[in-house]
């Protein structure tokens, strides 16, 4: 764990989504207001999540689908995507929800370069159209936890079994096919340190 001013950045490796989900919800419902943010970056192992407004869909996949607390529809997570979860005091910091999610596409599209771009009206960060990261946050008391997903080196087929995001059809990429070789856990790091600027600017 490294402590950069008052946000500790956490490198969990690859964990069980269903735990780690919990740890968020358990930090963000015991933190006070000197508690400091935290930053988690980790992989998960297969597994599709649905945000609180959408509904279920049909199993498609032995990969298990479960319904969270975040904004958002439904989305995939497996190994070679780079997670970024984001335990910030948003109040304390003076920063509105939808900027909040304005920095933290800004990261990925920093990171990226000049083919990221945003789609109106559907959060998350694009090239040439396809999906290439996702995000959905929670906020319980100005604070928010959940965060961002970066497809970075990974199997894209799970994605085809749903609609991702809730948009039949899209497409989505990765790094890898854009001609980046990071690995996911340098990526994270990246990410990270973008967004750390912007949260400390």
């Amino acid at each position: 764990m490294t402590l950069v001013e008052d946000i500790a950045v956490k490198r969990l490796g690859l964990v069980d989504y269903s735990s780690t989900w919990e740890a968020m919800r358990t930090f963000t419902r015991g933190r006070d207001e000197s508690t400091p943010d935290e930053i988690w970056l980790l992989e998960h192992p297969p597994v599709y999540t649905v945000g609180q407004g959408s509904p279920l869909p049909e199993a498609r996949s032995a990969i298990p689908v479960l319904k969270t607390d975040r904004g958002g529809d439904i989305t995939y997570h497996g190994p070679g995507q780079a997670v970024i979860y984001t335990l910030v005091d948003l109040a304390r910091r003076r920063i509105k929800v939808k900027r909040f999610v304005w920095l933290l596409e800004q990261a990925v599209i920093d990171l990226l370069g000049g083919r990221a771009e945003r789609k109106a009206g559907a959060p998350g960060v694009y090239v040439d159209g396809a999906k290439i990261a996702a995000l959905g946050i929670r906020v319980v008391r100005g604070r928010a936890y959940h965060g961002l997903a970066l497809n970075v080196d990974m199997d894209l087929a799970p994605f085809a079994a749903i609609d991702p995001c809730g948009y039949p059809g899209l497409r989505v990429t990765q790094m890898k096919d854009l001609g980046f070789r990071d690995s996911p856990e340098v990526v994270a790091v990246r990410l990270a340190d973008l967004l750390l600027e912007k949260l400390d600017a």
